[in-house]
């Protein structure tokens, strides 16, 4: 019997890409919370906990550097778009598989990296679907896909987390990575196969190798990206708003698994508390998109967002009362003992959480739409969307260390008020409605300006840092992230603007794309005990090393000097009539 393409009709759409959001949420719910509760069983702490979870979500911080490759090569057999989310599912089931006789916690290193690949395939399946959304799904579609999309991630969470917890119980640990690919094999087969993708038009022929066409493409979306984040209000404000976390989020984090093990739960208990804040999630993710088109975005997204912070706070009180300040190791003497009230509270500020998340997820993706340049869509949505992936990495890697310095009522006195700090920029999050609508106006060069200026001051406080390490003390790691951000963000400024300014730019576009490669090389300073340790026997212990910290000194202040020169600039470019789409 002949499987059905999906994409041919419109209940079939909805049920794809619900389907292949599922497929996206399986490994994220598989490590945050069936792998975050086995490790806090075999009492890993709460940092490394929360610096594996974080790491996790990193690459879908930077999936936008996947675009153009998936633009450029195409198979003309399997389908454009089609083709990469069957190459990137059957390398997901790969790298899970290849982690199955892996020995847990002495191996976590390496089960760390295995899945950090695992879920840089998962990242780049994500853009394919995406991409393949906004070229498949009528306009009169997309509200309802969007909660559809949100909820079948939920669901995905819900089946890597709770179902690989169920069978644990039955078969033990490691046979649970089967299980889940198993689940993304399902998809593969039954939802991916029977597609049939419409060709796209036919992309006008390229000079040169793919290499260059794959480069060309990346300078496009700088490009691109640069006009559309900065040429309205409610678009630069996006930037801000992605990157600040939506809401308190330690109850959808590691902290939530380490405190559902240290309170007693078994495998079992954990795995249905998972079940039914899934499900809670995934049905408000969608009633929360259908209110927020009823009574207003940013008025709702206000509520569920204040709403996300009550939860938290109140199962910090309980914790407080009962004197639950401090992570306690399961193999600890003297375990104090779980009060029954303490444990019923848990599970209602868990469930309560759920139906502030799923409201917040089911509104948040639609106000970046609001904001996104249709011109430019699939990259501006991309990079928000990759950004706010970045709130979750940091916010988890801080968590994790904040637990085992500050114990959890503080720490989630403080994710109760960092989530609200997002509030102060939603007000401005608004786009004119109309005919008339515009997606630059006035302003625009002066935040062009603007943010020239800020990045060179943030490039130049890599100085400090870099020279006075441990300063931050278990912080670091946090920092160190966001200087990657920084980097990044830099780079695709500098390459950007030349494009951009043009002539005007002068010698600066002469030097904008080495300094921007610089930048971007910056990311190496990660590796450099490996690197130097494998060039020893050549140049001895040590050296490269200490030529590479020179380097890595020398490279952010020189990118500020230049981002300096073009905070001068009066970037009349930006104003244009052409930039008005």
């Amino acid at each position: 019997m002949r499987l059905p393409n999906l994409l041919a009709t419109s209940r079939g759409r909805l049920l794809a890409f619900f389907a292949l959001y599922v497929t996206e949420g399986i490994p994220l719910g598989f490590a945050a919370t069936a792998v975050a509760t086995q490790l806090r069983r075999q009492d890993v702490g709460p940092a490394e906990i929360g610096a594996f979870v974080g790491s996790f979500y990193l690459p879908w911080a930077f999936k936008w550097a996947f675009g153009p490759m998936i633009d450029v090569f195409r198979s003309e057999r399997f389908g454009h778009r089609r083709g990469w989310i069957l190459l990137t599912q059957v390398l997901m089931m790969l790298t899970l598989l290849s982690s199955v006789l892996l020995k847990l916690p002495q191996q976590l290193g390496l089960f760390t990296l295995i899945l950090l690949v695992h879920n840089t395939f998962g990242a780049m399946q994500d853009v394919a679907i995406d991409a393949l959304a906004c070229s498949t799904l009528k306009e009169d579609e997309r509200g309802v896909a969007n909660g559809m999309m949100f909820a079948g991630a939920t669901i995905g969470s819900m089946v890597g987390g709770s179902g690989a917890l169920f069978l644990a119980g039955y078969v033990g640990f490691q046979p649970t990575f089967y299980f889940v690919a198993a689940c993304i094999c399902l998809v593969t087969v039954f939802v991916v196969l029977p597609m049939e993708e419409v060709a796209p038009a036919p992309r006008t022929p390229v000079l040169g190798s793919r290499l260059r066409a794959v480069g060309a493409e990346m300078q496009a979306f700088a490009t691109q990206s640069f006009r559309a984040f900065l040429g309205t209000r409610g678009a630069f404000n996006g930037l801000f708003f992605a990157m600040l976390p939506a809401g308190a989020m330690c109850l959808g984090l590691a902290l939530q698994s380490n405190l559902a093990v240290e309170l007693g739960m078994d495998d079992d208990q954990v795995a249905w508390l998972n079940v039914w804040s899934s499900l809670i999630g995934a049905v408000f993710c969608v009633l929360g998109g259908l209110w927020s088109d009823r009574f207003g975005r940013r008025k709702t997204l206000f509520i569920y967002i204040a709403s996300m912070s009550l939860p938290v706070l109140y199962l910090m009180g309980v914790l407080t009362q009962y004197h639950w300040v401090m992570p306690v190791a399961l193999s600890a003497a003297n375990r104090p003992e779980v009060p029954a009230a303490l444990l019923t509270a848990f599970w209602v500020a868990t469930l309560a959480y759920a139906v502030g998340n799923g409201l917040m997820y089911g509104a948040r993706s639609a106000i970046f739409m609001d904001v996104t340049n249709p011109a430019v869509a699939a990259t501006q949505f991309t990079a928000y969307m990759a950004l706010m992936n970045l709130a979750i990495a940091y916010s988890a890697t801080w968590q994790g260390i904040a637990i085992e310095a500050w114990g959890y009522p503080t720490t989630m006195a403080v994710d109760a008020g960092v989530g609200l700090a997002c509030l102060l920029v939603l007000p401005f999050m608004s786009t004119k409605k109309g005919a008339d609508q515009r997606y630059t106006d006035d302003v625009a060069p002066r935040r062009a300006r603007w943010m020239a200026s800020g990045m060179a001051m943030l490039c130049l406080a890599w100085l400090p840092f870099r020279l006075l390490p441990g300063a931050l003390g278990a912080m670091e790691p946090v920092a160190g992230t966001f200087f990657t951000v920084i980097f990044v963000g830099s780079a695709l400024f500098l390459l950007a603007s030349g494009a951009v300014l043009g002539d005007a730019a002068g010698s600066l576009r002469r030097w904008s794309t080495p300094a921007a490669l610089a930048l971007l090389a910056m990311h190496l300073r990660n590796y450099l005990i490996g690197i130097d340790g494998a060039l020893a026997p050549v140049l001895g212990a040590g050296h490269f090393k200490a030529a590479a910290e020179v380097v890595l000194l020398a490279i952010p202040p020189l990118a500020a000097v230049l981002l300096a020169r073009l905070a001068m600039q009066p970037w009349r470019e930006m104003s244009e009539p052409e930039m008005a789409t």
